[in-house]
């Protein structure tokens, strides 16, 4: 039913989007454009096709923040609100279903979905005001544009969106403190999952009675936070098209948003297609790891990349069993941590091979393409409106894939549990 309810969504976003009104300039958007855009906005991913303040109309803008904003709350989970809204209760078809995307117990479904809602409505709603009053007051926007600037990318920011109502994204306030801070809170907050979230307003002040979950996303965010940051100062310091000109302090601001959208969400406040390749490099990986489990974040989720640093470290020590602090990890989750990095991995390497046989561009350029729209992340090289069709199509395959089916694979591997009651003779491969 997820990917069912993704698919309707975004073949919905497609329709208005080709609708006259959508388009700033007279007729309709074409269908691979309109369906290009629905697909990366409901997967919260950020690619884009045509610049989104020059092509896409007031109202097409409009319903790009809406089909993110469902697609990041979750169209499950809002399915769930809008029936405890309405019916006051939920069914138990609906509580499995709304499990998926929470990844909560099925008995407090409804609790956490109101949960999510005020989290949701609190967090935009901050940013927005802080937004707004900064595109008011120190840029002289007129109030009414720049609450409309302040809620798009408050919006975009917590859900990871990465959509933006400026032509060249947040690069124009690259030294704004005022707009990059809480940009880069919005999206460090909705990137660690509403699970994350909610354990740490219970038993913040108790790292020692934080569940594992938690740990590994916590100090594993803060980790990857701190080597994006240091790997961009390095290798960007002396790049005159990027931090070269900028100021000691203005050079790690810069650094450090750009450590944290690449984990998650398509701002950029510097020119990513003038990174240098090592750069490139980084953020792949930083992409690909992603952030936090059941939250707006893409990737294979930071929790997936350290278990299995866990597990390595467990089998170079000898030990029997996978141990995070003191307590032991079970192999069946290992097994899905597993799965789901060799299946990320492996649609990467597929769609970087094939837009390789339909196009000339170099294959850090595909990759990082391939790597941004598989974990949902939105930042590009500037390549993505020269693909042709079919290269488009596959990056829209990948963020619904990556969107949705790390959620619906990570989830059926877990309901599909099953034990035999024999067990085959052990035989051991040569390994290495």
């Amino acid at each position: 039913m997820v990917p069912l309810a993704f698919l309707i969504t975004i073949l919905i976003g497609t329709g208005l989007l080709m609708l006259p009104a959508a388009r700033a300039e007279p007729g309709s958007a074409g269908p691979l454009v309109a369906l290009f855009t629905a697909t990366s906005a409901v997967c919260v991913t950020g690619l884009i096709v045509v610049d989104t303040p020059v092509y896409w109309s007031s109202f097409g803008q409009g319903v790009i923040m809406v089909l993110f904003q469902v697609g990041g709350f979750g169209i499950m989970t809002g399915a769930t609100l809008l029936t405890v809204l309405v019916a006051r209760r939920l069914g138990l078809s609906d509580r499995l279903v709304a499990r998926v995307e929470t990844r909560h117990g099925i008995g407090e479904i409804r609790v956490v979905v109101l949960r999510i809602a005020a989290t949701v409505l609190v967090c935009e709603g901050i940013l927005t005001l802080i937004l707004t009053g900064r595109f008011w007051a120190g840029y002289h926007y007129p109030f009414g544009d720049a609450l409309w600037h302040g809620a798009f990318q408050a919006v975009s920011a917590f859900n990871n969106a990465g959509f933006s109502t400026f032509s060249n994204s947040l690069v124009g306030f690259v030294t704004d403190w005022w707009i990059n801070l809480p940009v880069m809170v919005a999206i460090v907050i909705g990137g660690l999952g509403f699970p994350v979230l909610f354990e740490l307003l219970r038993r913040g002040r108790r790292p020692r009675a934080w569940s594992i979950h938690t740990r590994l996303t916590v100090f594993g965010s803060a980790a990857l936070l701190l080597a994006g940051l240091a790997a961009t100062l390095a290798l960007e310091w002396a790049n005159p098209a990027t931090l070269g000109p900028l100021g000691v302090a203005e050079k790690a601001l810069a650094a450090a948003f750009h450590s944290v959208s690449s984990r998650t969400t398509g701002f950029n406040s510097l020119d990513t297609s003038q990174l240098h390749t090592q750069s490139w490099a980084v953020t792949d990986i930083l992409m690909f790891i992603g952030g936090g489990s059941a939250g707006t974040a893409g990737g294979i989720k930071v929790t997936t990349f350290f278990l299995l640093g866990f597990v390595v470290w467990s089998e170079i020590r000898g030990e029997r069993d996978v141990l995070v602090g003191r307590r032991r990890v079970s192999s069946a989750t290992v097994r899905q941590a597993l799965t789901v990095a060799l299946l990320g991995a492996a649609l990467v390497t597929v769609a970087t091979v094939s837009l390789q046989m339909l196009t000339d561009h170099p294959l850090d350029q595909l990759l990082f393409e391939c790597v941004s729209a598989f974990a949902t992340v939105g930042l590009s090289t500037g390549i993505t409106a020269d693909l042709p069709a079919a290269g488009q199509l596959i990056l829209a395959v990948l963020m619904f894939v990556g969107r949705v089916g790390t959620i619906t694979v990570a989830s059926a591997l877990a309901l599909r549990a099953s034990h035999r009651r024999y067990r085959f003779p052990e035989e051991r491969p040569i390994v290495g």
